[in-house]
Parts: structure tokens; C-alpha cells; sequence
């Protein structure tokens, strides 16, 4: 198939509502696991623990290390107390973030608004691209600790139970703020899992990507090649660095956990496959024709029909391998997105 007519539409599945995984497991480590061959699309279930099972020793597995801030902040607006919803975006420099609003027409530059009585206040400077706002913040004290304060995590759209413990939309290895969402397919490791994959001799690298809402971003455009991919902060350490290229000179596999990590190490190593240590925005989008230059498997969530993430789990097995897989999946009840059950690609 042409890439000129790769079609958003090629990448429906139907996908009953009461799969969509509203809660958490207790157990991060019980939830299924659907391995797929990406050569042959053999595929095969298990629990995720037996993930240990296809690593070997010399593998390198790579995680994003970021943290899920509170984002979710209801306030009034000052004069006429309507509600307001916002969503942190993007931070910039002197307290301002570029935000979501809703209602939107109710945030009109020159618009305050007030949050936790006064705790914290925001004006309303500038409209950018896609209608979203740029808000100045003032208050006393600590950003980061008033936000943890008033805060909710900003769960996707499709979740619609209240998470009793906000511990449970992060990663157990999660150490940097900065995302409005969870790279979800690391939700699925304990620390006790981590630790007896390390003992087997498979290394742990991590990269940092701060996923941005657009991830979960509807393709509007029929031509996949007119979506306008959203921009996302990363950073890939030195020692990181190091320690993924000789993973690759050593014959060794790359391994990502979750498309955040696939879309740092792919943005971050060159053609000739070696990884670049530093820090940037990226706006790699990854559909099918795409060549692959660093990662060999992939761990990852089942993701929204016609979404850039599903493109992204078919330009690494193929599209009609993926879709036979979530065929399968729909039919053998694995629970769906981000709470949900996982799939390993290799």
C-alpha cells in the first residue's frame, strides 16, 4: 500500500465500551499479557510477570522515568464565579503555562481566575495555536506543593471512575515532573518485577519524555499524513546513552517500555543507529514505512482505534498483524487502554 493513501479509517476497530478498564488491578504485575511476533504475528497470552520469560540476558529494557503532575485544576472565575476546568500543559518560563480550558469562552485574555479561595490565582494573557490559553500563575510559597494541593490527575477522557489513590496513574520508577499523562505501559511493573529482570542480567535504561495530552488526540484528518503531530519534551542522559549503544554493539535488544520510550529512542538516534545523548522536542510521528533505527520489542497498552499510537504499533509489526492481535484481544476480553491489559511486540 502507497503511503500517499494510508487512510485513518484503515485503522478502525470496533471496540465494545464495557472493555475500556475504568480501574487499576491491585496487582500492577496480574494483568494479562499478549505477546505478539511481529515477523510472523504468532500470537501467544499470558500474565505480564511471564514477561521475564521473553527477555534475555544482554537485553536492555528502556523506561521513561517522567511523573504524571496533578494537572487538573477547577476554579471560578473572579467577578461572576462561573466554573472553570483547567488543564497544565506546558510550563514556560516566569509562572506561565500554556493550558486547556474549559469552557473556553469564558477564558478570554484579561479573564482571572481563582483557585482553592485564592490559593492560587491565574490570569488569562494570550490565545496559541488550537485555541489553547497561556495562563500567568501568582500565589505564596511553593508552585509544585500548592498544585499537589489542589491538583487532580488528569486521567483521560474515556476514564470516567474517580481514582481512589493518585499513585496508581504513576510509574513506580517515576521521578521527573512534568507529564499531563501516564506512559501507561509501564504502569504494569512492581519493583519486585524490576528487580528480578535486573538479576537475570537484562539492563534498565531510562530516557525522560513528557507526555502531553496530545497523545490522546483524535486524528481528525482522513489522510494520515496531513495529522499534525503534537510536540513533547525529552531528555536522554549521557551514561543513558551509553549504555543503550552498547546494548546494540554488543548484540544485544532495545527494548521500550511504552511508545513514550520508543518515541525518545527514535527521535534521538540517527541513521546510522546510534543513540545521541541531549534533550529537545520532538514531533516524531511513527506510521507504517516508518524505519526503525534503535528498538527491537516493545511493551505497550491496547490503544484507541485510528490513534497515532496504534499507527505507531503498526509501522513496528505490520498493520494487519496488529489488527488480527486486537481481534484477538477484543474477543479473548483483554481490558482496554490506559488501565488496561498490555502487549509485548517482538
Amino acid at each position: 500500500m502507497a503511503n500517499e493513501t494510508m487512510k485513518t479509517s484503515d485503522f478502525y476497530f470496533d471496540l465494545p465500551q464495557e472493555l475500556i478498564a475504568q480501574d487499576p488491578l491491585e496487582d500492577r504485575a496480574s494483568s494479562r499479557l499478549l505477546r505478539l511476533d511481529k515477523n510472523t504475528g504468532e500470537i501467544s497470552h499470558h500474565h505480564f510477570r511471564d514477561i521475564k520469560q521473553f527477555l534475555k540476558p544482554g537485553d536492555c529494557l528502556v523506561i521513561n522515568d517522567t511523573r504524571v503532575i496533578p494537572a487538573r485544576l477547577y476554579g471560578r472565575k473572579v467577578g461572576t464565579d462561573a466554573l472553570i476546568e483547567v488543564l497544565l500543559l506546558k510550563r514556560k518560563p516566569d509562572d506561565v503555562w500554556e493550558i486547556l480550558v474549559k469552557p473556553g469562552k469564558k477564558a478570554k485574555p484579561g479573564t482571572k481566575i481563582s483557585f482553592g479561595d485564592g490559593l492560587l490565582t491565574g490570569e488569562i494573557i494570550g490565545v496559541v495555536e488550537e485555541g489553547n490559553r497561556l495562563i500567568r500563575f501568582t500565589y505564596q510559597g511553593i508552585f509544585e506543593e500548592i498544585l499537589d494541593k489542589l491538583g487532580e490527575m488528569p486521567l483521560p477522557p474515556y476514564i470516567t471512575h474517580k481514582l481512589k489513590d493518585r499513585n496508581r496513574y504513576q510509574t513506580v520508577y517515576a521521578k521527573h515532573d512534568g507529564s499531563a499523562a501516564a506512559p501507561t505501559a509501564g504502569l504494569h511493573f512492581t519493583q519486585e518485577l524490576l528487580r528480578e529482570i535486573q538479576e537475570m542480567g537484562v539492563k534498565i535504561a531510562h530516557v525522560t519524555l513528557h507526555v502531553g495530552l496530545g497523545t490522546f488526540r483524535p486524528v481528525k484528518v482522513e489522510n494520515v499524513l496531513e495529522h499534525h503531530m503534537h510536540s513533547e519534551f525529552y531528555v536522554v542522559e549521557e551514561d543513558q546513552a551509553r549504555l543503550i549503544n552498547e546494548t546494540k554493539a554488543s548484540g544485544g535488544r532495545v527494548i521500550a517500555v511504552g511508545t513514550t520510550s520508543c518515541r525518545t529512542l527514535e527521535s534521538a538516534t540517527g541513521e546510522d543507529g546510534i543513540l545521541k545523548a541531549g534533550s529537545g522536542w520532538t514531533e516524531i510521528f511513527i506510521y507504517p514505512g516508518f524505519t526503525f533505527h534503535m528498538i527491537d520489542g516493545l511493551i505497550t497498552n491496547f490503544h484507541l482505534p485510528e490513534s497515532t499510537l496504534l499507527m505507531l504499533v503498526s509501522a513496528l509489526a505490520g498493520k494487519e498483524h496488529i489488527l488480527q492481535a486486537y481481534q484477538v484481544a477484543v474477543q479473548e476480553r483483554y481490558r482496554f487502554f490506559s488501565f488496561g491489559d498490555a502487549m509485548y511486540i517482538e
